[in-house]
This record gives C-alpha cells, sequence and structure tokens, in this order.
C-alpha cells in the first residue's frame, strides 16, 4: 500500500498523532467551527475514518462571539495511564498585540468519549501539548506568548510541570527550554523521549509558504538545554515549489508496532490562475490547510531525518505491518436529514446545533432564519469541509420570505468576511425571488439586483446546485429537480482560500466550507425546510 497525500483532505490542520495497540489516531484543529477537534482513526496509515468530535458541549467548548479563526488552536492528544488524554486551546484573540486564550485538559478511556469535564491549564501561549515522561512525571510543553512590541511575539518553548495529585501547572517550574532558530516564529512543540534523548519537534517560519518544521535534542529538561538538529532542516516546502504538497511543517512523530516510524504535519494544495506565476504568488489553497504523512529514519547521529528529502513525498511506503483499513473511496455523501444526530460531517459555527437554531430528522432539515452571514454570534448554518477540487452539491429548499431581509439557501463559506450564496429572498416588485450574493473582504454583492430570478407562483420548492471546479465556480437553480439552469454568475474561487484572506486578515487558518443557512436579520425567525443534500466529489 501507499499513502497518498494528502490523507485527510481538505480543512483538516495541525495534526496530532498517536498509536494505542495497532490503531492510529489523528487530532485537527477547528478553529471556530462546532464541534471541537477533528478525530480519525486508522489501521494502515492511508485510510482514514471519521469518529465523534470530543468537545461536543458547551461545558467543553464555548466560543461564542469567538472572532474568525480564533477557538480550538493545535489540539494535543496523547494516551498514558490507560486513557487519553486531550489537551485544547480556545483563542478568544486574534488580531493585534494579544492572543487571550485558555488551555484546557480532558480526558477519556474510550475515544469515542464520554470526555471529562474539563481542567483549565493556563493562558501563557497555544499549542500546548502534554508529555508523559518515562520517570511518571507530566509537563506541558508550548508556545509562549509575549505581548510586548518590543520583543518578538513568539518568546519560545515552555515547558512546565503538571502535579498530577492536584491536576494543576506548577508555574514555578516553568522555564523556556527552545527559542528556535533565526527563522523564529517557534510554536507547535511537541517532545518525545528515545534512546536516552529528548526530542523536540517544533514548527517554524508561519503556517505559510516558509513554514518549516525543526528538532531539537537534549539529554535533561533543563532550561535552554536543547540542541538543535544539523545541516538540513527537518520538513519544509519553501524550497521545493513544484512538489504536489506545500507549507509542510507543523505536526506530530508516531512509531509503528514494527519500529518504523512517520510524521504528520499539516500541508496544502496551492493551485494558480493560468496567467500567474507558480512560484509568485506560490498559490492560493481553498481546501485549507489539510494533513500529510512522511516517513521518517533516523540517521548515524540518531537525528530524525524526512525520507526523500526534507522537502517530502506525495506518495509514501504505507508501513510493513499495516492492516488495511476499509473506508469510502472518497468524501461524496447523501443526507436526507432522517437520522436523530446530525451527520459527522456536519459543523456548525462557534456553538452546537440546537433547538434555537431548528430541528432534523423525519426527512427534513428546518433552520430559523437568525443573523447574517457575517454575524459572530447567531447564525443558523450547517456546513461541511470542501475535501476536492471539483465538486456538486445540491439541495432542495421551501421558504416563504415576505422581508428581503430574510434569505435562506446554499452558501460557500469560509469565514464571515469571505462567502457567497445562492438563495431565495423577498423582492418587493416581484414577490419571491432567487439571487446571488458575495461578501468579499466584508464588501457585499448582490449579482443579480433587478434581475432576480422570480420564483413562479404555487412553486413550493427551490432547488439549488453549486458547481464547484478548482480555481471558479457557480450556481443553478430548478423549479423542478430535474430542469437546471446555470445563473450567469463565476465567482472567483481564490476569495475563499487561506492564502487570499491572509492579505487583510490574520485569521487564515480553516479552509473552504459548503453549507446550508437561513438568514432572517428583521428578527422575526423566518424558517426554512431543507429537503436533502447531496456532494458529489468529481476528482
Amino acid at each position: 500500500m501507499k499513502i497518498v497525500n494528502p490523507v485527510l483532505p481538505g480543512f483538516n490542520a495541525d495534526p496530532s498523532i498517536i498509536r494505542v495497540d495497532d490503531t492510529y489516531y489523528i487530532a485537527n484543529s477547528t478553529f471556530e467551527w462546532f464541534p471541537g477537534v477533528r478525530l480519525h482513526e486508522s489501521k494502515d496509515l492511508v485510510h482514514w475514518n471519521l469518529l465523534p468530535s470530543p468537545l461536543s458541549t458547551t461545558e467543553l467548548l464555548d466560543m461564542k462571539g469567538n472572532p474568525a479563526s480564533g477557538g480550538i488552536w493545535a489540539p494535543d492528544l496523547s494516551y498514558a495511564d490507560g486513557k487519553f488524554w486531550l489537551v485544547y486551546t480556545d483563542v478568544k484573540v486574534t488580531e493585534g498585540a494579544f492572543k487571550d486564550m485558555t488551555n484546557y485538559l480532558t480526558t477519556a478511556e474510550n475515544i469515542k468519549g464520554p470526555w471529562s469535564k474539563p481542567i483549565k491549564l493556563n493562558g501563557v501561549g497555544f499549542d500546548a501539548s502534554l508529555f508523559h515522561d518515562q520517570n511518571d512525571k507530566k509537563y506541558l510543553i508550548q508556545q509562549t506568548w509575549d505581548h510586548r512590541e518590543y520583543h518578538h511575539p513568539f518568546d519560545g518553548i515552555t515547558l512546565t510541570e503538571l502535579n498530577t495529585d492536584t491536576m494543576k501547572l506548577m508555574p514555578e517550574t516553568a522555564r523556556t527550554i527552545y527559542t528556535g532558530t533565526k527563522v523564529k516564529l517557534v510554536e507547535g512543540p511537541h517532545l518525545y523521549q528515545k534512546d536516552g534523548h529528548y526530542f523536540l519537534f517544533a514548527a517554524q517560519g508561519g503556517t505559510v509558504f516558509t513554514h518549516q518544521e525543526v528538532v531539537a535534542r537534549s539529554e535533561s529538561l533543563d532550561a535552554n538545554s536543547f540542541v538543535t538538529e544539523p545541516g538540513d532542516v527537518f520538513l519544509t516546502n519553501f524550497d521545493t515549489p513544484d512538489l504536489g504538497i506545500q507549507k509542510q511543517g507543523h505536526g506530530a512523530l508516531v512509531s509503528t508496532p514494527g519500529g518504523e516510524w512517520y510524521y504528520a504535519s499539516l500541508s496544502a494544495r496551492p493551485w494558480n490562475h493560468e496567467n500567474e506565476s507558480a512560484y509568485d504568488p506560490r498559490g492560493w489553497s481553498t481546501l485549507g490547510r489539510e494533513t500529510s504523512i512522511q516517513k521518517v529514519e533516523w540517521d548515524e547521529e540518531d537525528w530524525p531525518r524526512i525520507v526523500g528529502g526534507h522537502g517530502g513525498r506525495v506518495e509514501v511506503e504505507a508501513p510493513k505491518d499495516a492492516i488495511e483499513t476499509k473506508a469510502p473511496a472518497d468524501h461524496s455523501r447523501h443526507d436526507e436529514f432522517d437520522n436523530a444526530d446530525l451527520d459527522l460531517d456536519w459543523n456548525t459555527l462557534r456553538v452546537p446545533f440546537s433547538e434555537s437554531m431548528g430541528s432534523y430528522g423525519d426527512g427534513k432539515l428546518k433552520l430559523i432564519g437568525k443573523g447574517s452571514l457575517a454575524s459572530n454570534f447567531d447564525v443558523s448554518m450547517i456546513a461541511s469541509r470542501w475535501q476536492a477540487f471539483n465538486f456538486d452539491a445540491e439541495t432542495k429548499v421551501k421558504f416563504n420570505p415576505f422581508s428581503y431581509q430574510q434569505m435562506a439557501g446554499l452558501t460557500n463559506f469560509y469565514n464571515d468576511k469571505h462567502w457567497s450564496w445562492v438563495f431565495i429572498t423577498f423582492d418587493e416588485n416581484k414577490g419571491r425571488v432567487i439571487e446571488v450574493g458575495e461578501n468579499n473582504r466584508g464588501n457585499y454583492t448582490s449579482y443579480l439586483k433587478d434581475d432576480a430570478i422570480k420564483i413562479p407562483d404555487g412553486t413550493e420548492y427551490v432547488y439549488f446546485r453549486t458547481k464547484v471546479r478548482k480555481q471558479s465556480y457557480s450556481y443553478e437553480y430548478s423549479f423542478d429537480g430535474n430542469n437546471w439552469t446555470e445563473i450567469p454568475v463565476t465567482l472567483d474561487a481564490v476569495v475563499l482560500s487561506d492564502d487570499y484572506v491572509l492579505q487583510t486578515y490574520g485569521g487564515f487558518f480553516t479552509g473552504a466550507f459548503v453549507g446550508l443557512a437561513a438568514v432572517d436579520y428583521s428578527g422575526y425567525e423566518e424558517p426554512a425546510e431543507f429537503d436533502y443534500f447531496d456532494y458529489k466529489e468529481l476528482d
């Protein structure tokens, strides 16, 4: 078998990988999307299946009002003492000098839960991970944030001992163990023990095209005792622009039962318009930061090296002892909303789906109109990741607005400032109409205006479809589900890419989603009813 990267396509950033017996688990960041932390499992590192997210209640995670790309940053999954340990960060401020955040710890005996009431750890910095030392001590390792404008904001990697009796950190033990290299922006630390050494894996260079992973080593956990791996950087694509995957860096190490080693990291697959250089700009990452896996070997000096060189490979040899895992061939899916629980691929913004947002089951999804898609508070939307460059997504909706402030339909969404949708709304002259709108850097455009498409009287349902074709996408409508009409609006997919968002906003950490939404900012909460959702990958 071959590992074909990325193994987790679409927005699956900051992987934390572990193995328990013969099963591998990966935990990924989810930022402002609920539920928090995305989990997958595999027995071969090739095929992965989605598991229930651990942070599925507001007791474990309350993100109401969080900014875009706030919320869950770089969770750390580990296994010790017969249970799973999950450290996660809830970031409340993303822009400016401060990164207000809280790090929490929760545990579970089963990966599917239940997960314990969260323990508050600290707010020293993000990307916190838990290290279980062989001497039975436990330590929190984390990036350290410095708000002072005359210091670099990334103030090294801090190690703090956890009192396992009180489950509280001991700040008097805190010390800086590594400050990184002149590349700066050292973050994403994970600590391991091997052959009498402590190995610290850390990301540098920012999670963009200059991203990289470095390794440092020490015989102790003393302050500033770690020495950086000599020679080649461990992993980077800064100087491999032609490789199919880019931005590799932040991630975690895992060993197989047979003693092989692998490293899971974030990555991206940027694309370019035909009139653009493939080097500058390096490209546009509409699928966000995905998870890739590289094979690792240890050199004669006992330093880890990526097999094939520090740029890694798209295709990687699977473990010799891999147990073939059954998983869907792609991420296509059809949802009739028959189940009592929402499908695992659905996400909501900042808060869980609740009765105030709507209901589902018996073949219907009801969404109660709430705030606009530009809101960080009451948004009535469910969405799932773009996981292929080319796909069709389709739905059937019933909606009877009496005001232009009421809208319901199908959306392609990055964050509150970057999205578009096709929707039913009300026009004073035409009655119910179909419109296409786009929010680009917070600037809203109605594309049809006076040419908004009138919905024939007596029409109960309207069908919507979006056709995403890598560099661009469009919308279609139908009144019978068989005869489709393309709306003459072609939208640039760049607007829904990490790299485009980065040009004006520091929170660019997620990726494009496709979803269903209902808006009623008049406050009358007009409901919309969706009959099904279909997502079909064409790659």
